[in-house]
């Protein structure tokens, strides 16, 4: 878990929770928060155990480092951090307060689901197209989304342990974590880590 630059007053507010298969996990999130905006990101190192553990833990400095740029250059510079290690997948997303937009790019099964909060914007969710392949093994060609946000909006990243219907049922009036804790509680498969990692944009700040 990685948290760096908070700013003096947050766009996002977050939580997140997590349970290992093995004593450690090879699912971690890395949360930057910069006075301009916010990334999210959530990686799962192949299989589990400590050399899962290992992959994941090398994007983190690349992470803290470059969570200002495109969130494709971002992944790109993490595929090259971990040609070394076992490999993961991952999504990040940032949330840029001048827009108030988010940018958001994934690489294999880390599921994403923007929520929306209010009606200003169409109702249905939000859910990240990812493209199948490898961070540190074998990177496709990348495309990032970018979709406006307003207040109350809602991301939820979930790893493939937990189950795929993990945005059924969640109550947006909770804290995020409240709702990482809920989730992980009713979704987690019990066979490999499941980690969740929930953020919720607050708006720019005045």
């Amino acid at each position: 878990m990685s948290t760096q630059g908070a700013p003096r007053t947050p766009i996002i507010e977050w939580g997140w929770a997590g349970r290992p298969l093995e004593q450690v996990s090879g699912d971690l999130h890395a949360v930057v928060e910069r006075d301009g905006g916010a990334l999210v990101a959530l990686l799962d190192g192949l299989g589990h155990g400590i050399e899962a553990f290992e992959a994941v833990r090398a994007a983190v400095p690349v992470i803290e480092a470059h969570a200002g740029e495109a969130v494709v250059e971002l992944v790109q510079r993490c595929h090259d951090a971990l040609r070394k290690t076992r490999g993961a997948v991952m999504s990040a997303a940032w949330f840029d307060a001048l827009d108030s937009s988010m940018t958001w790019t994934g690489v294999g099964n880390v599921d994403s689901v923007l929520i929306r909060a209010a009606k200003r914007f169409p109702p249905r969710n939000e859910a990240i197209a990812t493209r199948g392949g490898v961070v540190g093994y074998r990177l496709p060609s990348l495309h990032a989304e970018r979709l406006p946000v307003a207040p109350g909006d809602l991301l939820v990243m979930a790893t493939d342990g937990i189950r795929s219907t993990f945005s059924s049922g969640i109550v947006t009036q909770f804290s995020v974590q409240e709702i990482a804790e809920s989730i992980l509680a009713r979704h987690a498969k019990g066979t490999d880590d499941a980690h969740v990692v929930v953020a919720r944009y607050v708006g720019a700040p005045p």
